[in-house]
């Protein structure tokens, strides 16, 4: 029997978010696509491990309600995000401050993807009020000592707060292709260049964007920096519900049945077929590549790789949980491994069981040797209570965590490398869930736009070449 001449149109390999989110913009499309992965569960580095009734994100990367493509993409309508307390809560010379939270702003759960008011930030007479809670934390003696949690102490005086807010709100407010139209610096130099002070800036900018940009030394490039602040300014800091694989899980269900095959290994690619470890040769009139950047490069040779941020997460649960909420809680004198830290269960109480509570913390860079015991110690100081019968879940360290994206960086990288070959992924756009969602988005309109043409698949375009990019 004659094999037909091809067996889909196109044929993505990798099912991350970024190849998900192209994968439904052909199906929606009408175009015939097939999703090829080798592991064999969707989602790549956004996966969850379960633990006796834990779930366990192996990377955390935080997503913002601000999210454009998080609205964009179909197949999200059902997920469910979760925010945080509004701001962040930051940890300094012993006592806890709220910082970033626009007055006004209410925390009900499940809000997703509104833009909030910051524009109070800068007319409101204390920009960044401070939690009303108390918290406890070891006093010199090493005895619990109540200490109230105040506005100010990082983020330097009342007319530094409103410099601060002034500045967020802008951000808000300015579009995202004018910020990356702005001269680029790494993010800690252009900081240092605006102008804030540097109390606010060390105490407050630099824990949060070390979070938002797993890149403690701000290294990134400053219009990427200013994006993710955008994001902050504009919406909450959230968590998918059920864990980070409910994202790319949402999306997987949304394409047509058998469109998705899992435990498929690419061995190599050309304009018009996939060679399959597995099932041989498959044909198609066009191929996407929407690995991480190490594996595309593997199959594309002559890709650029990036250099990347280790990222490491220890989760501990206890019975006696710590009374700061649903908060991000940043380290601002960064006395310890921990970058950030989180009650992950107050946020999403799906993530463990009844009576229980799931505490995930963040090490961003090489962590230290003895990696547990120096995470307790430094929690008890940011908690404020003692963590030696703390259990620990899991530790997943993860070496090429996040790609790095230090000056100069393009953001759109092109993602039409040749007619008919395509690559997609956060290492094309930035190192986000947005940036890969944006990213793959991107490619599926290149081989649209490619298909629509009707031009031909397989013609080398003099302009982009794999080694080019």
């Amino acid at each position: 029997m004659f094999e037909p001449a091809y067996q889909a149109d196109v044929v993505v390999v990798g099912a991350g978010i970024a190849g998900l989110a192209a994968a439904q913009r052909l199906t929606s499309a009408g175009v015939t696509t097939t999703v090829l992965e080798a592991a064999h569960t969707v989602g790549g580095r956004m996966a969850t491990e379960k633990v006796d009734g834990f779930r366990l994100d192996r990377i955390g990367q935080l997503l913002s309600t601000a999210y454009p493509e998080l609205r964009r993409t179909p197949g999200l309508d059902g997920l469910a995000l979760l925010p945080f307390a509004p701001g962040v809560l930051l940890h300094s010379e012993g006592r806890h401050h709220r910082a970033g939270a626009p007055a006004g702003v209410r925390s009900a759960r499940g809000a997703r993807g509104a833009l909030h008011a910051v524009r109070a930030l800068a007319s409101a007479p204390r920009s960044i009020p401070a939690p009303r809670r108390t918290v406890n934390a070891p006093g010199p003696s090493g005895g619990p000592a109540a200490l109230r949690a105040r506005a100010g102490a990082p983020l330097g005086t009342a007319v530094d707060q409103a410099r601060l807010g002034a500045a967020l709100a802008r951000l808000a407010h300015t579009p995202a292709e004018r910020l990356l139209a702005r001269p680029e610096l790494p993010a800690a130099r252009a900081l240092a260049a605006r102008g804030l002070p540097a109390r606010t800036i060390e105490g407050f900018l630099r824990p949060l964007l070390a979070a938002l940009l797993c890149d403690p030394d701000l290294t990134t490039s400053s219009r990427c920096a200013d994006l993710a602040l955008r994001a902050f300014a504009c919406g909450r800091l959230a968590l998918p519900e059920g864990g980070a694989e409910a994202l790319p899980e949402h999306m997987a269900r949304s394409l047509p049945p058998g469109t998705v095959r899992t435990g498929v290994r690419v061995t190599s690619v050309a304009t018009n077929a996939v060679t399959t470890a597995e099932h041989g040769v498959i044909r198609c009139r066009a191929v996407l590549v929407a690995t991480d950047a190490r594996a595309a490069a593997e199959l594309l040779p002559g890709l650029r790789v990036p250099d990347f941020h280790p990222v490491t997460v220890v989760h501990h649960t206890t019975d006696e949980p710590p009374t700061s909420g649903a908060s991000l809680l940043l380290d601002a004198d960064r006395g310890g491994p921990v970058a950030h830290t989180a009650l992950t269960s107050q946020v999403d109480p799906s993530r463990a069981p009844a009576g229980r509570t799931l505490v995930s913390s963040t090490v961003l860079g090489p962590p230290p040797p003895d990696l547990d015991t120096a995470v307790r110690i430094h929690l008890s100081r940011l908690y404020g209570t003692p963590t030696t019968r703390w259990e620990t879940l899991a530790v997943h360290h993860t070496p090429e965590a996040v790609p790095a994206m230090r000056p100069p960086h393009d953001p759109r990288r092109p993602v039409r490398l040749l007619a008919g070959l395509y690559v997609c992924g956060d290492h094309r756009d930035t190192s986000t869930p947005q940036g890969a969602l944006h990213s793959g988005h991107r490619a599926s309109a290149a081989i649209l736009s490619d298909l629509g043409a009707g031009r031909p698949m397989h013609a080398a375009e003099p302009t982009a070449t794999a080694h080019a990019a």
